[in-house]
């Protein structure tokens, strides 16, 4: 356990040292988010955050590299792992200087995704509930590949409105993982030295982005942490639901977003509002840090309890969180509605 409490130490170091140095970059190059709009800070925060969990991350990975090769992957493997995430680190920034248009946006993830097929990492079965395993041809592997890490990578994007809350949430993503393929059934040592790592970067990073924050994740942070956390569910052996009980109530309400904009005939991606479940948390009254904990708690509770249940078990959970969410948005719904009926009066 020493190489792991080691790892994840050094990780953490770094990425607070390359915290402090991105923070000071993007304040010499202006590189900064202007408070307005939907925003809920009241002065310009420095990004490129993202750019320093990266080099924490596959840094260490590098000097560790002779670890990552006594399972079923290769330094090939991880090398187009390490390529998607410099595409994503790379066009972020890129995009946090220049504000790109949705559609120069959307080339980067797509160009990492690519990354990632070409690499050989694919969803290539799921453990069915109800016995067995499905198990996905060649064609429909790297389909639910492509579906699965845009799902990851947008809905950690949409997620990051609030100081702390998605650097927080990926870290509890790298810990689950971590004790997922530590334990003796099913032991990867090392999926769990990269999952390790991946928190202790994420930790480091957490320490100047907790509110009130001196940096902000930015585009390339926002993308990369869901890509990482995307990445490895897939090579921890397919562990989607994991991740999906990790992020179950960020997903659930990315897709209500669509679902909502649709039907008031907007745009889902071009109409950006203060209607996302933490805005909402935000709303009633609870401090940003009192939103980001409760976001902590649903992540840890959720994720934990799929260290113990099988699949039909992991199942039940990510239907309690679907009813959890439709709870929340009847009563949302019905509280803004009340709200409304108070004004007209």
């Amino acid at each position: 356990m020493l190489i792991y409490l080691g790892a994840l130490l050094v990780a953490f170091v770094l990425s607070l040292i390359f915290s402090n140095l991105a923070r000071k970059i993007a304040l010499n190059l202006k590189i900064v988010d202007l408070p307005g709009g939907r925003k809920i800070h009241r002065e310009p925060i420095p990004l490129l955050g993202g750019a320093a969990v990266f080099l924490s991350f596959f840094l260490v990975l590098f000097f560790l590299r002779d670890r990552l090769t006594i399972g079923e992957l290769n330094l090939g493997h991880w090398f187009w792992f390490f390529l998607g995430g410099l595409i994503i680190t790379v066009g972020g920034c890129w995009d946090d200087a220049k504000n790109l248009k949705p559609k120069q946006q959307i080339i980067f993830p797509l160009l990492a995704i690519a990354c990632v097929v070409i690499g050989g990492i694919g969803i290539e079965k799921i453990s069915n509930p109800f016995g067995g395993l499905l198990l996905f041809s060649n064609f429909l592997s790297n389909v639910f590949t492509v579906a699965w890490l845009l799902v990851m990578m947008y809905t950690t994007k949409l997620l990051d409105g609030v100081d702390g809350l998605v650097a927080g949430i990926a870290s509890i993503g790298g810990l689950t993982i971590f004790l997922f393929t530590v334990t003796t059934r099913y032991y990867q040592p090392d999926i769990a030295l990269a999952s390790i790592v991946f928190a202790g970067a994420c930790l480091g990073f957490l320490t100047l982005n907790w509110n009130p924050a001196k940096i902000f994740l930015g585009e390339a942070g926002s993308l990369l942490l869901g890509y990482v956390i995307g990445v490895l569910s897939i090579i921890s052996g397919g562990k989607i639901a994991i991740a999906l009980l990790v992020l179950g109530l960020p997903i659930l309400d990315v897709v209500w977003t669509i679902i909502r904009r649709l039907l008031a005939g907007k745009n889902p991606f071009k109409s950006p509002d203060k209607k996302h479940l933490h805005h909402r948390f935000l709303e009633m009254g609870l401090s940003q840090k009192k939103t980001v904990l409760l976001f902590y708690a649903f992540s840890a509770f959720f994720g934990l309890s799929g260290l113990f249940l099988q699949s039909r078990g992991k199942l039940l959970a990510i239907s309690t969180l679907t009813l959890i969410m439709i709870g929340l948005i009847i009563g949302f719904s019905l509280l803004e509605k009340r709200l409304k009926d108070k004004k007209n009066k």
